[in-house]
Formats: C-alpha cells, structure tokens, sequence
C-alpha cells in the first residue's frame, strides 16, 4: 500500500501566513525575513492571512473535497531546531471535520487517488549543515521560510506502484500551477513524502526526498525492502526513514511518532472561521479549466492525443498555444510546440530566456500552411527565433529559407538530378514508385525548401 503526503508553499501570496514578512526571501541573507511572529518570541500573536485560507480552500475545492462549514487551528508540539516556538501551527480533523477540505479525489491514467485530507499550516525554517565530517560538521539554521503558508495533501492508499506516485505528483505541480498557488519549480515549493505498508504490515514513512524522481525510487527500495522482510519471517518496525541518494537506499531516522505524541491542542490565538456557501461558490469560479479538460478540447481540434496530452501538461507551452493557435493552423502550432520548441528549451531555464512569443509560432505556422516555407526550413526559422528573437520576415529573407516552387527555379535543378540519376529513370516504367526517391534527391538538394507537390508534377512531365 502506498500513500503520499504533498506539502507545497503558497508562495504566490506577498506574505507569511500569521505576519507581513515577505514569502519571497531569495536573495536575501540567511534570517533577514524574520520577525517576531516567524521566530516566535514570547508575547508574538499570529494574524491570520485571508488569502492563503482563500488559496487552500481552492486547492480543496479543485480536489473534489467537501468543506467544512468551520475550519481550526491546532498546535502540533515537538521541538527541533527549525521550529523556533516548539509547536507548529496546523490543522488536523480531531473533533470533526476542520481542515480545509476531506474526503476528495483526483482522477489520473491509473485510476482515482482518493484525498484524505487537505490543510493549511506554517513552513517550519530551513536547516544546512557545514562541515567536511561528522566531526567538523556544523548545524545552521535559516528562519527565512519558517511562516510560510503550506498547503499539505494527504492521500489514502490507492497508488498501484511507484511509478504511478511520480505521474500523480506531475499531474499535481500542474494542476497547483494553474490554479496559481505556487511556483513549483522554486527550490523547496513543493515536497512529498511516501507511506509504505507491505502484507498488513506498519507503515512506514520516507521523508527528505529531494525529488519526484528520488521519491519514486525510495518506494521501489523501500517495497523491495519490506517484501524482503516479510518472505523471511523478519519484523518490520514502524519508523520515519529518509532517503539516502549516495547510497540509493532507505535509511532510518527515528521511530515514527503517533499523534498522541505531538500533543495536539486547538490554537487558541486563532478562533474558528467560518466557510458559507457563498464563499466555495466564488472561489469554484476561479478554477481554471482542468489539464483533462484541456486534452479532451485539444484533441477534439484534430490534434493527435499524444501531442495534446503533451501540450495541456506544461503551463508555458500552453499558454503559448492558446495565444498563437486559431481554427486553422492548431495543429501545425501544437506539432512546432511539441516537437521543435520543446526540443530547443528542454528546462524550465531555458524555456525563461528563450525569446519566441506566440506571434512568431502563429506566423511560422501559417507560413508552413501557406507553403511560404518548409517544414525543415520552419524548424532551423524556429532555432533562430529562440535564440534571437528576430520575425519570420526577416529570418527568410536573411537565412534565405523561402520555399522554392516556381518551375524556373526546381527546373534546373530537377534536369541535374535526372542527369545523375539515368538508371532510376530507366526503371520508372516498371517501378512508378520510384520517383519518390528523385522526389527525395531534389529536397535533399535544395536543402527541403523545394516544394514537395511542384517538384513531383515537374519530375513526372519531364520523364513521361
């Protein structure tokens, strides 16, 4: 059985969740972001911020989670260094129902992934460790993050395999990205944990995972671990173990806490809020049209699946769809999106430098559909438009990529290669399939700007 746990920060908010202190402290000195409330110093209260309830109550609601008509605060005790007050400020379904959502779903390729719980809660701060050795080795503590609003996602059980785990939690970022709760791809933004029980055994949770990719082999070793045990008659001990990278394996880190050990309190600074109807309303107007949905329109513009499954799953590359494609050219911009752009910008880095707009893939299209220009020719305009930034007109005339289908110009041409090919077109009468290969000899000298349907009239008249 496999669960995950998903933390990820609202970092699209201007502020923490209970101060004014900014949640984007790049750039800054190590706990330079901080104040009392953040640090929690004796005497600090926390105020409570509107918009990140607003931004977790959408999370739920865009996960099919029912919401409570009152949402709490609890106090979840336990001391480490980056929780500077002892005691995080969360939620938990103790009582009743009063996270900001229960009992939800999504739907993915391999079936529904139920949604236990969805909650809203503090980041605690950051720890780095200096030093060569054990020995030498240096605990430092950074409170620049701790406050952040976080959004934490519990899911039951029901993923078939690890590698399932990895396409949920892209499906996931996607889906928290358009939503605009988070950038995802910002260092720490969004984080997942794994719980793993094999043969009615303990669960186990695995916890510092570096990546989705890092998480979806920490389950395979941790399966493979508890099987292990279990075929040979060996308890398995309920435990928190973290991933280690070096040496690709699961290592323990202490024996997993029950929540009767953390204590668990009701927040007495911050009194109950209440959730109407209204309130889910308005915010169900703001969810976005989901990546399902979006495959479903795609495909039905005559875009193959694939590409549209594709195309809906990245925000850049379908933002740039949206605003370059019409009636006409949609599946020429999907196939230039899918196959060329996102070939030439393979990472989010250079897809944030990369100078192409959606106007230069609408002209490049219609140019490709107006035969102005090749489909060769159109991928080399596209590298340079990347690069550059420079407009389709300028790209043709300078690169000289203009189709060639005027008879003046593929006649010669043709006349050379028929010259240097006298036995295929002796062959013609009998293998009329052969004028293919002339068809390919004349594209491959013109470098594909020959026109494909004028080359292959004037090949047949000159050797009828």
């Amino acid at each position: 059985m496999i669960g995950i746990e998903v933390h990820c920060q609202i970092n699209s908010l201007q502020t923490k969740l209970f101060c004014q202190c900014k949640t984007d402290s790049r750039g800054l000195a190590p706990n330079e972001n901080i104040c009392p409330v953040c640090t929690g110093l004796p005497g600090s209260l926390p105020r409570l911020n509107r918009r990140a309830v607003e931004k977790a109550a959408l999370v739920a609601i865009a996960l099919n989670c029912k919401v409570p008509e009152n949402i709490s605060f609890f106090r979840k005790n336990y001391f480490y260094p980056d929780l500077p007050k002892n005691y995080q400020i969360t939620q938990l379904d103790v009582y009743d129902k009063s996270s900001m959502g229960s009992d939800g779903y999504i739907e993915t390729s391999a079936g529904r992934i139920r949604i236990k719980r969805v909650q809203l809660e503090e980041d605690p701060g950051r720890i780095t460790y200096d030093g060569a050795s054990e020995k030498t080795k240096t605990i430092l503590v950074d409170y620049n993050r701790a406050g952040m609003p976080l959004v934490e996602i519990v899911t039951e059980p029901d993923f078939v395999n690890p590698a399932h785990v990895r396409d949920f939690l892209n499906m996931l970022s996607n889906l928290l990205e358009n939503l605009q709760i988070s950038d995802t791809s910002m260092d720490g933004a969004m984080r997942a944990d794994g719980n793993v029980s094999v043969k009615d055994g303990p669960k186990i949770e695995i916890k510092n995972v570096g990546s989705f990719h890092d998480l979806e082999k920490a389950l395979h070793f941790e399966l493979t671990r508890q099987n292990s045990y279990a075929d040979r008659g060996i308890v398995v001990k309920q435990e928190t173990r973290q991933w280690d990278s070096s040496r690709k394996a699961t290592i323990q880190a202490r024996t997993k806490e029950d929540a009767d050990d953390y204590r668990y309190i009701p927040e007495a600074d911050i009194p109950h809020i209440r959730i109407d109807e209204q309130f889910c309303k308005r915010l169900s107007l703001e969810i976005p049209e989901s990546v399902i949905a979006k495959q479903d329109r795609y495909s039905s513009m005559g875009i193959p699946q694939q590409v549209a499954k594709v195309l809906s799953s990245d925000r850049h590359c379908l933002e740039l769809f949206e605003s370059a494609h019409d009636e006409k050219n949609s599946t020429e911009v999907a196939n230039l999106i899918t196959t060329d752009f996102m070939g030439l910008a393979d990472t989010r880095e250079k897809r944030a430098v990369s100078k192409i707009t959606s106007q230069h893939l609408t002209d490049l299209a219609n140019a490709i559909l107006e035969g102005t220009i090749s489909r060769r020719s159109a991928k080399e305009a596209l590298s340079i438009m990347h690069e550059m930034g420079k407009p389709l007109s300028e790209i043709i005339s300078t690169q000289n990529l203009a189709r060639i289908s005027g008879s003046e110009d593929l006649g010669p041409i043709i006349d050379e290669i028929l010259a240097q090919e006298v036995q295929t077109v002796q062959t013609l009468s009998e293998n009329p399939q052969a004028i293919n290969y002339l068809v390919g000899k004349v594209m491959k000298k013109t470098n594909g700007k020959a026109d494909p349907t004028t080359t292959l009239k004037l090949l047949r008249e000159k050797t009828s």
